[in-house]
């Protein structure tokens, strides 16, 4: 753990000493890593009782697919298809027949230049006429995610990162950019530890394409925290298990071949455990496997394993000192009907959900503030006085519009977790 910083005083008490000590203790105890003096540079009054800051990252779900009926949100429960005709959003299967088309190209062609009404040519996204890109859940499937979302904060302009699937989009989370990646890489495993055989589509500022390891050396948040002495860790499933290929930092070199790697890269089924014990850093991003929600694994299931995590918070004691995103890496090949701002060329893509969870977030917020994964970045920098690694969260709303300071800390939402449906055949009927 890295010392804190000296103060300087132009005069102290023998009781303002005791009272430094104090702090300095709680710092550590708590995973702080360092004594904050004074608010970041955003100055905002209030900021600094954030202590800890968790970024939980899901698998392939668009806004409309989750919230497109959530009262008051920019939500859709109808789209429009190839051929011009609008359709009813059906009832998304708890366990879908299949998982859908939602690479580069499929998102290129489902945007098709904005107009957002060719999610039907993703690949399977019409499979002898059923459409599985045309459905959503609602409250009933979903209660729980929308109990965090009337009782917290829900952003319906959450975008993700890059026009793609989950390799390049989890990089934006770390490091703001992809490297210029595209595509996930072929395999079960991705990043530096890959076989040789493997590669990734890259593309340069110029827009050529070429075929390259999946082994980056970008600059990261972790980066900046290591450098400026505050405590991290990355949860996410081991090698050999599934959820491995989200283990993100396994794509950064400078870290996978580092002692960091063993040091704070850790299994994802040690965070409750860390949560309830009061043992989470500065900084935490959490990934998992079948309980992602990557089709066609459970909807039901992985919201419960998400509310585990987030009761291990609440019910530890570092609730009021934290803040939680928890969000999804990309749309899945799903429908959403916002056309995504076009930032550069390689995104923004779909909306994808996002609910801000904190003792400060507003209560029953909705934000219509343009978001992206390079916000949770911003915010990480605005609170921790931190340089951005980028263009891209240097201009990135950093989402302090969905929190209140002033506000007295918001008792905890401790939920229950739910029966699922029986496995087996997945349903298709209507909703």
């Amino acid at each position: 753990m890295a010392r804190p910083r000296r103060l300087l005083f132009l005069s102290i008490g023998l009781s303002s000493v005791v009272v430094l000590g104090f702090l300095v203790l709680v710092n550590r105890s708590s995973g702080w890593g360092r004594v904050s003096e004074n608010l970041p540079p955003t100055d905002v009054q209030g900021f600094s009782q954030i202590r800890h800051i968790v970024f939980i990252v899901k698998e392939n779900r668009s806004f409309d697919t989750y919230f497109g009926t959530f009262p008051g949100a920019d939500g859709a429960t109808t789209g429009i298809t190839s051929t011009g005709q609008t359709v009813p959003l059906e009832r998304t299967p708890d366990r879908t027949p299949y998982d859908i088309g939602h690479d580069w190209e499929d998102a290129v062609r489902a945007m098709n230049n904005g107009k957002m009404d060719r999610f039907d040519l993703v690949k399977k996204g019409n499979s002898n006429g059923y459409m599985l890109p045309y459905t959503q859940m609602t409250q009933a499937e979903i209660p729980n995610y929308f109990a965090y979302a009337q009782k917290f904060v829900l952003a319906d302009r959450m975008f993700s990162s890059l026009s793609g699937p989950s390799f390049p989009n989890h990089l934006y989370t770390v490091a703001s950019q992809a490297g210029g990646a595209l595509n996930n890489p072929k395999g079960l495993t991705w990043g530096c530890d890959a076989d040789d055989d493997v590669t990734v589509p890259v593309m340069d500022a110029q827009g050529n394409v070429t075929q390259q390891p999946p082994c980056f050396d970008l600059p990261t948040l972790v980066d900046r925290l290591q450098s400026a002495g505050f405590i991290w860790r990355y949860y996410a499933p081991h090698r050999g298990v599934y959820g491995y290929q989200w283990s993100t930092l396994d794509a950064i070199r400078h870290i996978r071949f580092s002692p960091l790697w063993k040091r704070n890269v850790v299994t994802d089924a040690k965070f409750a455990h860390d949560a309830q014990k009061g043992d989470l850093p500065t900084v935490s991003w959490l990934v998992t496997g079948s309980g992602s929600e990557h089709p066609p694994f459970s909807t039901c299931e992985g919201e419960n394993w998400t509310v585990k995590q987030i009761n291990a918070i609440m019910q530890g004691p570092l609730w009021n000192s934290t803040a939680i995103f928890l969000t999804w890496d990309d749309f899945g090949g799903f429908y959403d009907h916002v056309t995504p701002p076009n930032l550069d060329q390689f995104g923004l893509g779909p909306r994808v959900p996002l609910l801000i969870i904190s003792p400060y977030a507003k209560t029953g917020y909705i934000s219509h503030t343009q978001y992206e994964f390079s916000s949770f970045l911003a915010f990480v920098e605005a609170r921790l006085g931190l340089k951005p690694l980028g263009q891209r969260d240097a201009q990135a709303n950093n989402m302090l519009d969905s929190f209140d300071f002033s506000q007295r800390p918001r008792p905890p939402l401790v939920l229950t977790t739910h029966g699922c449906p029986a496995s087996g055949k997945a349903e298709t009927s209507p909703r």
